[in-house]
């Protein structure tokens, strides 16, 4: 019997703010939210961004909006206009000669042909050189690339634990699952005790990996600029650090881990694997998340020099006639529009997954059901960066599955779309195409399509995730965010089957039972999902589960809805925890009780049982029969 997957909690931040309780969503839709959403909305972000409690209450919306969502690039991140850089530089004696002066001790190792070494004193010695000197002198530069979905002002993942000179892309996945795990208002120790060690599982990750100085960025550079390789910059870069940190210092998880890598879709690839694990009862319990820290001038060099980033002088480009002279920072992502470029960002977002009989059986809060998430690559491509055929086969399977579902008329009236939208020129002509495509062929005739990219900028890992926490934000809050930085929808978009609104489009309460999720990723990386609404999930717990089942679990979820809701409300008064256990709870081989049919781990209820049967049997006895 197939398991149903089902969203207990989730959790992270991105520029909007933190993703629990929707707070981060309600950030893009602030405006169309009543007063006391609103409030609680920018509460939740004072308290994130250390906000002065005294300052005047329109100072203080100011500031928090004006901080938030895409923006110009603050220091905290770095200085765009001096960016550190090493220029060539050839130097030459007036006279065919070259003399300089320096320290014993900075002289190499090796001493260059051609040097002639002159003991001055003082530990100083001349040195003398035919021809030129060839140097890299350090300077400045501004980056042509200026705006990026930037976290809110302020806040400082590595605050809320001992980060001991961590990454910055692993200080936000161990922020976004604590998050997350603190948001299911149920202990940890609770769910531990309720499955076997080996049925939790984590599946997290970094499409980039840790580029920052303390990983991959500081171990590449530090021979270059003269410094040193630190014992930990090669081992905290690597991609599966996520999952690595999330299992170790947050979980204490013995079970599977099973990181993926998909490029821009990333975060799906992590839940591909949970939604098949669990469908097959091979997992009961699954951590899924991805963490990107983006905003890295190396990075966005990279992405600049492709032309996949949306410069100051291309935004200036496209608002010729504005009279501006400075570009428009907030209005630098405009998906589906006039456009030049996607805007980079950085995020962490993380799931946990429940089987559907232990959602009930713990009184968890189901936010959603994932029943299938779809993989496609492009087959034979021209360029590797190019769009290709992959990411018609994923829209297409996750509309027919949930259509499956949900009923043909569900599907054609009762559906929405959250598009990968990343704003260049290439993916609003190839992704309108694809979903206008699919919306023919099932005969929706105006299919909502979100594009919260407008918004929050392309936090390349971890942007499919962004998109499945603020879908479950619209069934919260029944308001589908518009594309509101654009004013028109470009020529070239494929738009007869679909509705691209640019105001935020409100919608009658429970009117949507599934949305289509879509991410294509650089190197054909396709994957799109087929998720459910909360109302429509618990239609099918019902029907499985029966009436009496059903109110017991009813019951029990109250306790889970008070818990979750104290932590939450902590948060808002700035006391936010981070559940953060280094050196906590050490396993050792002492701890373990090894028979032939299980093996006993201290600290869990539930013990390890060994697989003792054969699914091949029956082949050897068929052999036998011949």
């Amino acid at each position: 019997m197939s398991h149903l997957p089902v969203v207990v909690g989730f959790g992270g931040v991105n520029p909007a703010g933190r993703s629990s309780f929707h707070h981060g969503y309600r950030r893009l839709v602030l405006d169309a939210l009543p007063l006391a959403a609103q409030q609680r909305t920018l509460q939740s972000l004072a308290a994130l961004m250390g906000v002065d409690e005294r300052m005047p209450e329109a100072e203080r919306r100011q500031h928090i909006l004006a901080h938030t969502l895409i923006r110009k690039i603050e220091s905290a991140a770095f200085d765009v206009e001096q960016v550190a850089w090493n220029k060539r530089l050839h130097l030459e004696g007036g006279a065919g000669q070259f003399e300089f002066v320096t320290s014993a001790k900075q002289l190499p190792e090796r001493v260059p042909e051609g040097w002639a070494l002159r003991d001055i004193g003082g530990g100083k010695v001349a040195v003398t050189l035919d021809g030129g000197l060839d140097m890299l002198l350090p300077t400045h530069r501004k980056m042509d690339v200026s705006s990026a979905g930037q976290l809110p002002t302020g806040f400082d993942p590595s605050n809320y634990y001992s980060a001991r000179n961590h990454p910055r892309g692993l200080q936000l996945s161990v922020f976004g699952a604590s998050d997350a795990l603190q948001s299911m208002g149920i202990d940890w120790d609770t769910v531990r005790a309720s499955v076997h060690p080996d049925q939790i599982s984590v599946y997290a990750s970094s499409a980039m990996a840790q580029l920052d100085d303390a990983g991959f960025g500081g171990l590449l550079a530090a021979r270059a600029n003269g410094g040193r390789v630190s014992s930990k910059q090669l081992a905290l870069g690597l991609a599966d650090m996520p999952a690595d940190f999330v299992s170790a210092y947050v979980l204490g998880n013995v079970g599977g881990t099973g990181p993926s890598l998909g490029a821009c879709a990333t975060f799906f690839y992590n839940l591909r694997q949970a939604v098949q694990d669990i469908r097959s009862g091979a997992v009961r319990v699954a951590v899924v998340g991805a963490a990107e820290a983006g905003i890295d001038p190396r990075v966005m060099d990279g992405y600049a020099t492709m032309g996949a980033l949306a410069t100051d002088a291309d935004l200036l480009k496209l608002d010729a006639g504005s009279g501006r002279s400075e570009a428009d920072y907030r209005r630098a992502s405009r998906p589906f529009s006039s456009n030049c470029g996607f805007t980079i960002a950085e995020a962490s977002q993380f799931v946990v997954l429940f089987d559907d009989a232990l959602a009930l059986e713990l009184g968890a809060q189901v936010h959603a059901a994932v029943p299938e998430v779809f993989v496609n690559a492009d087959g034979y491509k021209k360029s590797i960066s190019s769009p290709g055929v992959g990411n018609y086969l994923t829209v297409a399977k996750a509309t027919s599955a949930a259509g499956a579902i949900i009923g043909e008329h569900a599907l054609k009236t009762r559906s929405f779309v959250q598009a990968h939208g990343t704003s260049t020129p290439q993916n609003r002509v190839s992704e309108s195409h694809i979903l206008n495509e699919t919306a023919k062929a099932f005969g929706i005739e105006r299919w909502p399509v979100a594009a919260i990219k407008a918004y929050l900028g392309h936090s390349i890992g971890a942007a499919s995730g962004d998109q499945l926490v603020s879908s479950l934000g619209i069934w919260r809050d029944n308001i589908l965010p518009g594309i509101t930085t654009i004013d028109h929808i470009a020529d070239d978009v494929q738009r007869s089957n679909l509705h691209l609104p640019m105001s935020h489009l409100e919608l009658e309460e429970d009117s949507m039972d599934a949305a289509i999720l879509n991410a294509k990723g650089f190197g054909g990386n396709n994957a799109s999902v087929c998720l459910l609404s909360p109302q429509f999930t618990e239609h099918l717990l019902r029907g499985r589960h029966g009436s009496h089942a059903w109110k017991g679990y009813c019951e029990r979820r109250e306790e889970s809805v008070a818990q979750a809701n104290a932590y939450d409300e902590a948060a808002l008064r700035g006391e936010l925890s981070v559940r953060y256990q280094f050196g906590e709870g050490v396993l050792e081989s002492n701890d373990l009780d090894i028979q032939a049919d299980s093996i006993g781990i201290a600290g869990w209820l539930k013990r390890v049982e060994l697989p003792n049967t054969s699914p091949y049997t029956s082949w050897l006895a068929s052999e036998d029969a011949q």
